[in-house]
């Protein structure tokens, strides 16, 4: 009997296990830091994280040295892993390069559109319009922000998706969710207070720019999108101060 072949199939089934476990960890607790679940700052104790996903040391371990690698996470000798704290500093480098990265994947996409690519971005502009409509309507709670970010998010992949980099699509999406762990704290803020920014026609102009295929205009309202979410974001922060929130 040929030992390594009678083993093969098992140890292959056990190490898809362990990598569909693990991605499950990881998906799972980016998803609640992103969303502020697991606030900044807060400890990420193995027994807890235990507890609260079901899932075993193994795979959890894995899924926070992931994390630790995109900067969601930090780990400290003897004091184990914990949420990164928001840093004024890092989230305005963060967008700034989101504003590098998203400028050149839309010209990309402008020079590069199809009719097809247009059809996704007027649908994508629909649906993320029908959704904010219900704010209007007084429809609000933790499962209309994730539905809307949901829909935002999708707008902003459909007008870059026809850059045809790989490379470029994934910095993006890299960065939108550096940047969206601070963004949805100051979302919250701004339904609640009503803040003076409309949000909806500043995604209009972004579109209409970019389906006349005006390069200079839509990429700067881009920027511009881009620039006023880091300021509000800024606001937000300084009126809402924590240890956590470091500024350097």
């Amino acid at each position: 009997m040929n030992v390594l072949t009678e083993l093969t199939p098992l140890d292959t089934s056990a190490t898809e296990k362990s990598v569909t476990l693990a991605e499950q960890a990881y998906r799972a607790i980016k998803r609640d830091i992103v969303s502020g679940a697991l606030p900044p700052g807060s400890a990420l104790r193995l027994e807890f994280l235990k507890g609260r996903y079901q899932l075993s040391f193994s795979p959890l371990r894995e899924a926070l040295n992931r994390l630790q690698s995109e900067r969601l996470v930090d780990a400290a000798a003897l004091k184990g892993f914990r949420v990164s704290p928001l840093s004024l500093k890092e989230m305005r480098d963060s967008m700034n390069t989101r504003i590098l990265i998203d400028c050149e994947a839309l010209k990309r996409s402008i020079e590069r559109g199809t009719d097809d690519w247009e059809t996704h971005v007027v649908g994508s502009l629909h649906t993320l319009s029908l959704v904010t409509r219900r704010h209007n309507n007084g429809e609000l709670g933790e499962a209309y922000y994730d539905q809307v970010e949901q829909r935002h998010l999708g707008l902003h992949q459909a007008l870059i998706s026809a850059c045809d980099s790989r490379w470029l699509l994934e910095f993006s999406m890299t960065l939108y969710v550096q940047t969206e762990r601070y963004r949805r704290p100051m979302l919250v803020d701004l339904y609640k207070n009503s803040a003076p920014r409309d949000v909806s026609k500043e995604h209009r102009d972004l579109v209409d720019a970019t389906l006349s295929r005006d390069t200079h205009a839509a990429t700067q309202l881009l920027a511009q999108h881009y620039q006023k979410t880091a300021d509000l974001i800024e606001a937000s922060l300084n009126s809402h101060p924590t240890p956590a929130n470091k500024k350097g």
